[in-house]
């Protein structure tokens, strides 16, 4: 059967595919949801969910550096990406021995579509649909933090933040709160630029940098008006089965 990823290219897959390659975290949770955990045959390193399903199936390396030797040695029949998590390089590479489908996405509806998407690509559609009805229905019943101002951070030494056109953006919005950054992707900040935002909160994100608390008296010197917060940041950019928790923990930020 042939498919069409996110990327709008067309993907020819064996259907249904039975042996899977994943090469991100969420996804492969995802699959796991979806009832395909006897299908995957082959995650990344920093595949980490669930913990005891992931810990006993072989890694290909990272989600920005594959080994392509134990990849062929899965013999995958469908291998599925992300255009950001993933590296076009190897990408590239892998798309010219297998069916590879590659997911683009940047929003809370990107995220469901995407969920559709893999359902029909594995022959879970009815999964998928029942997973995205109750995602919707959780998200639907989240209280709101109105007019917020957020400051989203995920790296240091350069700060670097969650601007417009991510799914943390999406993510903050659906709560209700106010990206104060306004340039897209994640772009890096100068002390300067922090002191002139004047967020009213800023969340320090679990990943991908390990944030401690002598960043929180970093930042308390520079915007000491500011409250700032540690938060998990799989359930802020984790688009998959994993946005059943979200709702649960954003409205616990916002009590």
């Amino acid at each position: 059967m042939v498919f069409i990823d996110h990327l709008l290219r067309k993907v020819e897959v064996v259907y249904p595919p039975k042996r899977i390659i994943s090469l991100v975290p969420s996804q492969t949770e995802l699959l796991f949801y979806l009832g395909l955990s006897d299908r995957v045959v082959g995650i990344t390193k920093f595949c980490a969910h669930p913990r005891e399903w992931v810990k006993r199936l072989p890694k290909i390396g990272g989600t920005k550096n594959f080994r392509f030797d134990i990849i062929d040695r899965l013999r995958p029949d469908l291998i599925i990406g992300n255009k950001e998590e993933n590296y076009l390089a190897g990408i590239s590479e892998l798309q010219a021995k297998y069916p590879v489908w590659m997911s683009d996405v940047s929003s809370y509806n990107e995220a469901l579509q995407m969920i559709a998407a893999v359902g029909a690509l594995t022959d879970k559609e009815q999964q998928a649909a029942s997973l995205r009805i109750e995602i919707e229905a959780r998200f639907e019943r989240l209280p709101q933090k109105k007019s917020t101002r957020v400051l989203y951070l995920i790296w240091r030494q350069p700060w670097m933040a969650a601007g417009k056109g991510t799914f943390i953006d999406s993510m903050l919005s659906k709560i209700g709160l106010v990206n104060v950054v306004e340039e897209a992707r994640y772009p890096t900040l100068s002390e300067a630029q922090l002191q002139q935002m004047q967020p009213e909160l800023i969340y320090l994100s679990s990943e991908p940098y390990p944030f401690k608390q002598k960043h929180v008296h970093e930042l308390k010197v520079v915007v000491p008006n500011s409250e700032v917060t540690f938060v998990d940041g799989e359930l802020f950019s984790w688009y998959g089965s994993r946005m059943l928790l979200a709702p649960d923990y954003f409205a616990s930020l916002t009590a």
